[in-house]
């Protein structure tokens, strides 16, 4: 065992000293020494109830036959974080995170991990952090929350407070519309309800075999997420008699199903920035045109909010993940998985039991999958759309650029009733670097789709996009304004062509006024100066490679 080297032999007197000082028995000390990465807060809807699930994990882990150590992780709440400078840290926590992964793993030479995660960007960091030290892992999602209810409607966080936000500029709610909303769209812990980023990359992690069977849908509120979190835990211990380390699960075969998975629910564009990133944590050969490839033989078989009509809840009780991995049987690998079951084994024991929440591939809500990525001469490196909430009426469109240099310069002219229908609204330099931090774009596009624009007004930046983004807005325009990129030579009033459909976005100008316009940019002072931000920025990657630290 790794924890040898922390408790074995004459030298490591003092470090036993120091293990017995936490109250580890001495009966206890040759199991396994299990960490247990929590990133338990009170700030944090999805993660208020890890407190209840970190004893479950506590409990299977004694009962596999291994010692638990509980250590923490800082969460940022993207919705929280959302249209002011806070979400300038939320993609950059995720690097953080890896690193406090690896750093205390490998300080404390723990055997194996069980990380209790949820949110945004601490799933994907996590995992970064499992690959890198190599050791077995396996993860527990802290589950969906239920839908809100009001008046007999369902309601969701996105669609009834985001977009509330538009529609009371637009005089269509009143001000006890939105004091009833806001109190009853988030009835309790989870992660929010539809296919956002939270609970894209939940399903992608049990689809990818880190976690167990029914993980990522099974409710925050739920008994069946608390035996989850006691089987994650003794099922741990087995990991580690066995050897079982990520880089044997995560792997090119598994991470393309997890793609697959993505792309038939119409997951969140984020995770063609994460993805990549734990492919590149992985040594493998994942990139966002996988992402393209994929979705042009994988239907869109799930009809999940934003775009869509179903909540995590619905698909939850339509069989899970390894129900709509039985959908899409032909399309996957047979792999292994942290369960000990192989891919075609789980799905073998699925049962999908509703075929409009999980239709079969016969019968999809599209064609292709929810992802596309688009280039032309606005966007060389790529840039991405989640097509799958997007109107037909707006697949191909051509529009005046309105452009803005930040966020709050578009959302300004946004509630100011400037945007028009025929608008492309152009944010920029508010990519990884130019952001810095790659911020959400959600308060504009919710803005915009409450203000009954989403079917005549695209928006493009080289920032990124909300899980509960929908409508035509095409983010991670590559490369970003901040290196000198195309879309920093776009002028107000530019027409700009975007053809989803041909998986094109073109400036519609002249290229030697593009090149004669970007001869004479200057690249401007960076918006953040010191701390972690500006470190972050002159060392993080293109969108288009993940927009990981080099």
């Amino acid at each position: 065992m790794r924890s040898s080297e922390i408790k074995k032999g004459i030298e490591r007197v003092p470090h036993r000293a120091l293990l017995y000082a936490t109250g580890v028995p001495a009966s206890e000390m040759e199991k396994p020494f299990i960490g247990v990465a929590t990133s338990f807060t009170d700030l944090i809807p999805g993660h208020v109830g890890m407190k209840d699930l970190e004893r479950y994990i506590e409990k299977g882990v004694h009962a596999g036959g291994g010692y638990p150590f509980f250590f923490g992780i800082p969460g940022i709440c993207d919705g929280i974080a959302m249209g002011h400078s806070g979400m300038h840290y939320s993609l950059p926590s995720r690097e953080l995170i890896a690193d406090m992964v690896e750093t205390i793993s490998q300080a404390h030479k723990l055997d194996g991990l069980v990380l209790l995660t949820n949110c945004d960007k601490i799933t994907p960091g996590m995992i970064m952090g499992a690959l890198r030290v190599n050791i077995p892992t396996i993860i527990v999602t802290a589950g969906p929350m239920l839908s809100g209810r009001l008046r007999g409607k369902r309601l969701s966080l996105v669609n009834d407070t985001f977009e509330a936000v538009g529609k009371y500029k637009k005089g269509l709610i009143s001000d006890r519309d939105v004091e009833e909303l806001e109190l009853c769209a988030c009835p309790g812990g989870g992660s929010c309800q539809g296919m956002y980023t939270a609970n894209t990359m939940a399903c992608l992690t049990e689809s990818m075999g880190m976690s167990l069977p029914y993980a990522a849908t099974a409710l925050a509120v739920s008994a069946k997420k608390k035996r989850i979190a006691f089987e994650s835990g003794r099922r741990i211990v087995e990991l580690v008699k066995k050897g079982v380390t990520p880089r044997k699960i995560v792997t090119k075969q598994s991470l393309e199903n997890a793609i697959v998975v993505d792309l038939a629910l119409g997951g969140s564009t984020n995770t063609c920035l994460h993805v990549p990133a734990i492919a590149h944590e992985a040594g493998v050969d994942v990139g966002i045109e996988s992402f393209d490839e994929l979705s042009k033989k994988t239907p869109h078989i799930a009809d999940m909010l934003p775009g869509g009509r179903h909540y995590l809840e619905d698909l939850e009780w339509a069989g899970g993940i390894p129900a709509v991995m039985k959908a899409l049987k032909p399309l996957l690998n047979d792999h292994i998985t942290a369960s000990g079951k192989k891919v075609f084994d789980i799905i073998a024991g699925a049962e999908i039991s509703d075929e409009e929440v999980i239709r079969p591939m016969d019968r999809p809500y599209h064609k292709e999958g929810g992802i596309a990525v688009l280039r032309g001469n606005l966007a060389p490196g790529g840039a991405v759309v989640k097509q799958s909430a997007v109107s037909a009426g707006m697949m191909k469109f051509k529009g005046k650029a309105r452009v803005f240099d930040s966020e709050e310069l578009g959302m300004k002219a946004i509630m100011a009733g400037a945007i028009k229908p025929g608008d492309v609204v152009v944010i920029r330099y508010e990519g990884p670097k130019g952001g810095p931090g790659m911020r959400e774009m959600l308060s504009p596009t919710a803005a915009i789709a409450g203000m009954g624009l989403a079917d005549s007004v695209a928006l493009i930046t080289d920032g990124r996009f909300s899980g509960g983004t929908r409508g035509p807005c095409i983010g991670h325009v590559s490369p970003e304004a901040m290196e000198g990129g195309p879309i920093a030579a776009v002028k107000e009033g530019d027409e700009i062509l975007i053809d989803i459909k041909k998986r094109t976005i073109r400036l519609e100008v002249p290229e030697k006024e593009i090149e004669r316009r970007l001869s004479l940019w200057k690249k401007p002072a960076p918006k953040i100066k010191t701390g972690w931000l500006a470190r972050y920025a002159r060392n993080v990657s293109s969108a288009a490679d993940g927009a990981v630290m080099r």
